[in-house]
């Protein structure tokens, strides 16, 4: 894992709840903006997976790899059945869908880093 990939989805993924927020008060269903953000996410989100299963297959120690892999899926897909139910959900409520999985995501990758590093 790379810890600057790992601040920039945290941040990005911030960012993205705060628009969605803002489209959701503002009574307005998921617009381009929001899909690019999430497809932006899902692209970093690939990446840091590939490069953490690179580096488990490589030999690198993780406490609690079941765990750690697990979440790591689970970073992977929260963007895209977030947009999908999004999408599916032409409401407000659609567009608060999407800032819920955008709010989970800083929770997962945090987590992940303390697996990763041993700390939890």
């Amino acid at each position: 894992m790379i810890g600057p990939l790992a601040t920039g989805l945290i941040v990005g993924s911030l960012v993205v709840a705060l628009i969605a927020v803002v489209t959701a008060i503002r009574n307005r269903p998921i617009g381009v903006v929001l899909l690019v953000g999430l497809g932006l996410l899902e692209v970093a989100l690939l990446v840091q997976a590939v490069i953490a299963i690179v580096q488990l297959i490589g030999g690198k120690q993780v406490e609690q790899t079941v765990v750690f892999l697990g979440y790591l899926a689970t970073t992977v897909v929260v963007p895209v059945f977030g947009a999908y139910w999004g999408m599916a959900e032409r409401t407000r409520w659609g567009t608060g869908v999407v800032a819920v999985a955008c709010l989970a995501l800083p929770a997962l990758v945090g987590r992940l880093l303390q697996l990763w590093s041993g700390t939890a």
